[in-house]
């Protein structure tokens, strides 16, 4: 592989790279997991990951390899935020269940 090729799929693996942290900081803010797809989360960590194995196959093991390693961690901190906002979520809607039992209650102490 030339250093041109080299550099370009560097750049490649950057320019995506870099939207990953930004991605799991403003899932983190929001607090939920709603519009957030874990499909899509595992399709891009499946390509990170066959994008690893073709270099190993081809033998192609370079600098560049770092940059996904990079990657793949960028995308862990997703997966750590998706479920952690799926805990969140799961005990926000455990909290409110809990309250509309005790509103209907409270309303049909009302109504007696």
């Amino acid at each position: 592989m030339t250093k041109m090729a080299e550099a370009l799929e560097a750049i490649m693996l950057i320019c995506f790279g870099l939207s990953w942290p930004m991605n799991a900081y403003k899932n983190f803010k929001a607090r939920t997991a709603a519009g957030t797809s874990w499909q899509f989360i595992l399709l891009i960590t499946l390509g990170y990951f066959a994008g690893i194995a073709a270099k190993f196959v081809s033998g192609a093991i370079n600098w560049v390899l770092v940059v996904y390693f990079i990657n793949v961690v960028c995308i862990a901190a997703n997966w750590v935020v998706y479920f952690r906002n799926c805990a969140i979520d799961r005990e926000r809607d455990r909290l409110r269940k809990e309250e509309d039992v005790q509103d209907a209650m409270a309303q049909a102490r009302a109504a007696r």
